[in-house]
């Protein structure tokens, strides 16, 4: 009987081992299923490649520990246990203290404000002290660097006036720029673990990092107070996280961490600036193209593979939102004193700040009735009010067409007595409020009297000053001609339901629509010359239906005066001064300036050291960002000269090799076996696509562009460099029989281009530091192109 129990206890192990067994080929199978794209196949790897790692799902791990405890005849319920690995890398490691130094070496110096830092760095300030701004980015990196200054006590007192303005005593510089040179540190090494995870060999996966580590433009952007290098991380962090995710098996703990991470760190991108969305769509592709790539698997059921998209979906969406709603939050947290920038949100918005326009609504009438006394702003976009003087528009305008020569309309900019009209009633003839209210609702037709001329808001069939599409509109004025008035203006109101369809001050978005001709009235943004005193254009425009035709009443009071005098000085002597702030709800805030940063586009102006896309990647102009007034030493935007055009040969060769390979496969010549030319493949769709998602954009952009615009292309420019290099040597070794004496030789020039890359940041780096005195021809010597504008204002 022992002895039977004895075999039949040994039976038992042994078909729980070859169980064991099974399930473990079955994994490795699973494993080889999944990874980025047709990546996953690659069978073949250089002898400098890391052995590959292979994940066994929870379960057979689970089932082979209770294996283990039945052998041993220990019985431990694991079943909610975790293991968590933390693996570091020497490379990485090395890569991260090199960059380190090089970013944090001197980093107080200079101690004077740097280009952009005039601008981050008030920011920064005001949230501190708690005040309201408005950018037209996001505030994730602002609020990084807010909150490592507040760390160290740093209360906001500085004001930043100027560039080349010197730090007080009181400023911490090393706290205000240590989260950019931080983000800047981290770039190296990551680009390393990218490399790596498209299965590059270490040596060029090295290569890579340095070349992040080297690039004098990247290192000048590292060290001060801007956004570029918060930016590059979290994109670069979120793409490493994506080349995981896909490569992980589905719904493991694994496989919802790394899409986590993923999702959390591409958002805090486009949390730092917008343009992080590029880097967003960039991850959205490979997820896509893993997707793509599983579909001819008919081993995965179609459940199995919806199942996987829903749930990528609803993680990376819920993800995404909540970090980026959750950023906004703390920003209104942070910010809620009015404060220099608040006029550029909605009337509503700028009462619920503290010291905000609460005298508006406290005190003051909430319903517009006939007779009251209001001021009318222009709700999205730039801020101004509707405004009238006594001014005329000119009889005849330059390109020859004729006006009514009626008072100007237009949209001023400024808090203004003649920014006042009164609502009528057009059956009415006294322009005061009644003793019974009559409050003026939805679809109600009235007219605008402007307060100070008391001459009514026309319009008519004629051409608009700049906007010839759009209606004239004006103050009517009766030379006794053939041209009647046109005063009758409707009401809509666009969120009426909010009010009942009653119109409010400050919260009701109105339209008014003109009676006679369907045209609303509408801020056309362009500017009047010098005979309406530069200020902006008001039209009627038949297409009612824009942003730009949306109004709000901000200031109002009822009109109890007959006498005009008395009507004049209440006007003059209105309540502006501010009292306490009224409740907003986060959401109204939230879309507010969502709409707000989207729309709100500054003029596009002109600026010495703004450069164009096409002269981006040769470097054919610099920036410069600070001189000291001792000496000619200075800090100058500049690329690494030998990096780029190297970068830049890299995506000529990359699509050379391409065409080449499109052309012979055509021919049914196949260089390249599938696992090889699927890894091709993959390294160009992620970074050549990268690159031209992060670059072409900017062709199509009215803005103001600086070199500095360029960086995250430069990223991916420099990823496919090395994927070029690593395919060259990959090349070298396929087509030749003794590929040993071609590859020594390619090394040679690898080393002797990668000497130059040293040098020229090694030269150049006193550009980057800025520590360096320099003489007038130490600067010309540093000119290698004539249009670098580098400063010499010292002999």
């Amino acid at each position: 009987m022992v002895q039977l129990g004895d075999s039949s206890e040994s039976t038992t192990i042994r078909s729980r081992k070859a169980q064991k067994k099974q399930q473990q080929q079955q994994a490795d199978e699973e494993i080889s299923k999944h990874g980025a794209g047709g990546l996953e196949n690659e069978r073949h790897q250089s002898s400098d490649e890391p052995a590959p790692v292979k994940c066994v799902p929870d379960g057979d791990k689970r089932k082979d520990a209770a294996i283990e405890e039945v052998a041993n005849g220990d019985v431990v319920d694991d079943r909610l246990s975790c293991t968590i690995r933390v693996q570091f890398n020497a490379a990485t490691v090395g890569l991260f203290l090199l960059s380190f130094l090089t970013r944090f070496y001197r980093i107080t110096h200079p101690r004077g404000v740097v280009f952009d830092e005039i601008h981050f760095g008030k920011f920064v300030s005001l949230y501190l002290k708690n005040t309201f701004y408005f950018d037209q980015h996001p505030p994730l990196g602002k609020l990084l660097i807010a909150g490592a200054a507040g760390a160290v006590g740093y209360g906001g007192n500085f004001d930043f006036p100027k560039i080349g303005s010197e730090y007080d005593a009181s400023v911490p510089i090393f706290a205000l720029r240590f989260v950019p040179a931080l983000c800047g540190s981290f770039l190296a090494p990551i680009v390393y673990s990218i490399l790596r995870q498209v299965k590059l060999g270490q040596g060029v996966s090295i290569l890579g990092g340095l070349l992040i580590i080297f690039d004098n433009a990247l290192l000048t952007h590292s060290r001060f107070i801007l956004m570029e290098s918060i930016l590059l991380f979290f994109a670069a962090f979120g793409i490493l996280m994506v080349l995981k995710f896909v490569q992980a098996s589905p719904f493991s703990v694994r496989w919802w961490t790394f899409g986590s991470l993923a999702a959390c760190s591409l958002t805090a991108a486009i949390c730092v600036k917008f343009i992080g969305f590029y880097s967003y769509l960039v991850a959205l592709y490979i997820m896509g193209r893993h997707v793509w790539m599983e579909l001819p698997d008919r081993r995965k059921s179609n459940v199995y593979i919806i199942g996987k998209v829903v749930a990528q979906v609803a993680l990376v969406v819920a993800v995404s939102l909540a970090v980026y709603v959750g950023c906004f939050y703390v920003h209104f947290e942070a910010l809620y004193k009015a404060g220099p920038h608040d006029n550029v949100m909605t009337s509503a918005f700028q009462a619920s700040l503290e010291g905000g326009l609460a005298s508006i609504t406290k005190g003051q009438p909430l319903r517009v009735q006939h007779g009251s006394q209001i001021t009318l702003k222009h709700t999205h976009g730039r801020v101004c009010w509707l405004h009238s003087h006594t001014a005329v528009y000119p009889i005849k305008y330059k390109d020859g067409r004729g006006s009514s020569h009626q008072q100007q309309v237009t949209c001023y900019g400024f808090k203004d007595v003649n920014n006042w009209w009164i609502v009528k009633r057009p059956n009415k003839d006294n322009l005061m409020v009644d003793d019974e209210p009559d409050y003026i609702e939805h679809g109600d037709v009235v007219q605008l009297v402007h307060g100070v001329s008391s001459r009514a808001l026309n319009s008519h069939d004629v051409a608009s000053p700049m906007s010839p599409l759009c209606q004239e509109v004006s103050c009517y004025i009766d030379y006794n001609i053939s041209m009647p008035a046109n005063l009758l203006w409707r009401v809509e109101l666009l969120n009426g339901k909010e009010s009942k369809n009653k119109w409010h001050a400050i919260t009701s978005q109105v339209r008014l629509v003109h009676v006679n001709t369907s045209a609303a009235l509408k801020y056309t943004g362009e500017q009047l010359p010098d005979w309406g005193f530069n200020q902006f254009e008001v039209a009627a425009d038949r297409r009612q239906y824009t942003i730009d035709t949306i109004w709000n009443v901000e200031e109002h009071r009822y009109t109890q005066h007959q006498d005009k005098k008395e009507v004049l000085h209440k006007l003059l002597s209105a309540e502006m001064i501010p009292t306490e702030r009224t409740k907003l709800s986060f959401w109204n805030k939230f879309y507010e300036l969502q709409m707000k940063m989207l729309l709100h586009s500054d003029k596009l102006e002109s600026h010495m050291y703004s450069s164009e896309p096409h002269e981006w990647p040769l470097i054919d102009k610099g920036i410069a960002y600070w001189i000291d007034a001792e000496s000619n030493a200075q800090i100058h935007l500049l690329g690494n000269l030998v990096i780029w055009y190297s970068a830049t040969l890299g995506i000529v060769l990359y699509v050379g090799f391409l065409v080449f390979y499109l052309v012979r496969r055509r021919r049914q010549l196949f260089d390249l076996d599938p696992p090889a030319w699927d890894r091709f493949r993959l390294g160009g769709e992620i970074f050549l696509a990268g690159y031209l998602i992060h670059y072409l954009p900017y062709f199509f952009m009215e803005r103001t562009l600086f070199l500095y615009n360029y960086l995250p292309a430069l990223l991916f420019k420099i990823l496919l460099l090395c994927f070029v290099i690593d395919h060259c040597q990959q090349a070298i070794r396929a087509s030749l029989a003794r590929p040993t004496l071609v590859l020594t030789i390619f090394r040679a020039i690898l080393a002797a281009w990668f000497a130059g890359v040293v040098y020229f940041f090694r030269r150049y780096s006193v550009l980057s530091y800025g520590t360096t005195a320099l003489s007038a021809e130490d600067v010309l010597g540093l000119r290698l192109k004539d249009t670098w504008d580098l400063i010499v204002h010292k002999p």
